[in-house]
C-alpha cells in the first residue's frame, strides 16, 4: 500500500467515523399510554369543563357551588378537552366493553350489565402487548360475567398484569394479603362497602393509586400501558376523612331541571325519586371526586420524579355520567347529558396541542382506533369506532368528517332506547315513546322535544 493509498484510507474512515451519529437515525420512542378511568362521574365537576360552560350550566347546584379539579384540569390544559364525548351505552358493563374494544355493545355482545365480553375480543392493551408494551389494569373491570369481586379474572384480554383487577363492586377499603389482595372491610366470603377505618392507604382510590405508582416504577425503563379504573364517584356515596367532611359548607341547590313540568313525558326522560336535595350526598360526592383528583396529583408527580412525563400519554375518563339531582333523577341509564355525556382529557406530548377544544362528537366506541392511531400502531381491524385522532391534533374536523355519534340501552330487564348525537342536535328515539329531538344549543337544559 502506498503513501497516498493510505492516506485515502485513513482519512475516508474518519470521515465516516465522525459523520456516522450525524447520519444515525434514532429510534423514535414509542409513547407511554396511563388511563385513569372513574365510574358514574358527572362532568359538572370537573373545572375544565366547568370554564366552558355558561354559569347557568356550570353551576347547576347552586352560585359558586363546585369542586376544584386542579390535577384533571392540568391534563386538559396541556392537551386536549372533549365537550362532546359520550357513553356508547351510559351503563357500566357495556360502555366499558366499547372502550377496550372498539364495537358496539351488540358485537361484544354486552348490553347490558354483568354480561361476559366474547373471549375472541381484540383490546387495544392485546394490540399494544403484542407490540412490546408492559401492560397492566387496576380497579374494576366489569366484564367477566356475575364475580364478585372476583380479583386477577384469568380472561385477561391484553391486560397483563391484572393482580389488582376486580370483576366487579363498588368496596371502599382494599388490603394487600399473602393470598393477594382482598377487600378490608368484612370478611372474605362476605366482604362489605363499609368504610369505616378507612386512611391514606387502604381506601380504595388511594390504594388503587398506589398500584399504577408501583407499575410505574417497575416499567419506566420501556414502553407501558397501564389502566387504573376507579370504582368512584359512583355510589354509595362514601369516602375517607378529610373528604367526607370536606364540602359540608356548601349550599346545594336542586338544580333547576328536577322542577321541570311531566306532561308528555318519555319514559326514559321522567321523574325519579330526585326532587329532593340531599346536600350530604352531594357532598360525600363532591369529597370522591376531590379524592380522585389528588391522587391522579400523585401519579403525575411520579412520572416527573421519572422524567417520563413528556413521554406518556394520560388519559382521563369515565365509564358513564350521574345525574345528581339533574331532572329529579339519581344514576345514569338515559340519553340526557348528565348521565350519557362524560368527561375526556388527554394529554399527548408532541401530537395535541395545550389547550385544545374539541367539540365534535365523539364516543367510547371511538378510543380504541384513535388511540392506536396517536401511538403509532396498527389498528386491530375489528373496531366499529372511528379514527379521531385528527380532531386532537388539527383541532377541526377532517372534510370528510361525519359528527354523528351512535348510543344505546338496552340489556335484559331495561329500558331500551337508541340515539344520535352531534354537538349540536340528540335524537332517541324507542319503542314506547314518540321520537325526541333536543336542540343543545337553544335548550342546555334538555326540557323541549323539537321533533316537530
Amino acid at each position: 500500500m502506498n503513501r497516498r493509498d493510505f492516506i485515502k484510507m485513513t482519512a475516508g474512515t474518519s470521515l465516516a467515523a465522525m459523520l456516522a451519529p450525524a447520519y444515525a437515525a434514532e429510534k423514535p420512542k414509542q409513547p407511554n399510554l396511563l388511563i385513569i378511568h372513574t365510574d358514574e362521574h358527572n362532568f359538572r365537576t370537573l373545572g375544565c369543563y366547568r370554564k366552558l360552560l355558561s354559569k347557568d350550566q356550570a353551576f347547576v347546584w347552586g352560585e359558586g357551588v363546585a369542586v376544584e379539579t386542579p390535577n384533571i384540569d392540568w391534563i386538559a390544559e396541556q392537551g386536549a378537552t372533549c365537550t362532546s364525548f359520550y357513553a356508547t351505552s351510559p351503563v357500566c358493563s357495556p360502555s366499558r366493553s366499547s372502550f377496550v374494544s372498539g364495537k358496539y355493545p351488540q358485537s361484544t355482545p354486552v348490553v347490558g350489565n354483568d354480561i361476559p365480553m366474547r373471549d375472541d375480543t381484540i383490546t387495544f392493551a392485546e394490540v399494544l402487548r403484542r407490540g412490546g408494551y408492559a401492560t397492566g389494569y387496576a380497579g374494576k373491570w366489569h366484564l367477566d360475567g356475575r364475580g364478585k369481586p372476583q380479583w386477577g379474572p384469568k380472561r385477561q384480554f391484553g391486560f397483563a398484569d391484572n393482580r389488582y383487577m376486580f370483576n366487579r363492586g363498588h368496596w371502599k377499603k382494599l388490603k394487600d394479603t399473602p393470598d393477594g389482595p382482598r377487600v378490608a372491610a368484612g370478611t372474605d366470603k362476605r366482604p362489605s362497602y363499609a368504610v369505616d377505618g378507612a386512611d391514606e392507604k387502604s381506601f380504595t382510590t388511594d390504594f388503587l393509586a398506589q398500584k399504577t405508582i408501583d407499575f410505574i416504577d417497575a416499567h419506566s425503563a420501556k414502553p407501558f400501558c397501564y389502566m387504573l379504573s376507579i370504582p368512584d364517584p359512583h355510589g354509595p356515596n362514601t369516602v375517607r376523612a378529610p373528604y367526607d367532611t370536606m364540602y359540608n359548607h356548601l349550599k346545594f341547590q336542586l338544580p333547576k331541571t328536577a322542577n321541570k313540568s311531566t306532561e308528555g313525558l318519555p319514559s326514559w326522560a321522567t321523574k325519579s325519586g330526585g326532587n329532593k336535595m340531599n346536600a350530604k350526598q352531594m357532598s360525600l360526592y363532591f369529597g370522591m371526586v376531590k379524592c380522585i383528583d389528588d391522587n391522579v396529583g400523585r401519579i403525575l408527580k411520579t412520572l416527573r420524579e421519572k422524567e417520563i412525563l413528556d413521554n406518556t400519554i394520560i388519559v382521563f375518563t369515565a365509564d358513564h355520567g350521574d345525574m345528581c339531582f339533574e331532572h329529579a333523577r339519581h344514576n345514569k341509564q338515559i340519553p340526557l347529558e348528565a348521565s350519557a355525556k362524560i368527561p375526556f382529557v388527554i394529554h399527548c406530548p408532541t401530537k395535541v396541542k395545550a389547550g385544545t377544544v374539541v367539540r365534535e362528537a365523539m364516543g367510547c366506541v371511538d378510543f380504541m382506533p384513535t388511540i392506536l392511531r396517536l401511538m403509532g400502531q396498527k389498528p386491530a381491524d375489528t373496531e366499529e369506532g372511528r379514527d379521531c385522532s385528527e380532531l386532537l391534533i388539527s383541532g377541526k374536523a377532517p372534510m370528510d368528517w361525519n359528527d354523528i355519534v351512535f348510543f344505546r340501552q338496552g340489556g335484559k330487564n331495561e329500558e331500551a332506547w337508541v340515539g344520535a348525537v352531534t354537538q349540536r342536535y340528540k335524537l332517541v328515539l324507542s319503542s314506547d315513546d314518540k321520537p325526541w329531538l333536543y336542540d343543545l344549543a337553544e335548550d342546555a337544559d334538555e326540557l323541549v322535544n323539537y321533533y316537530d
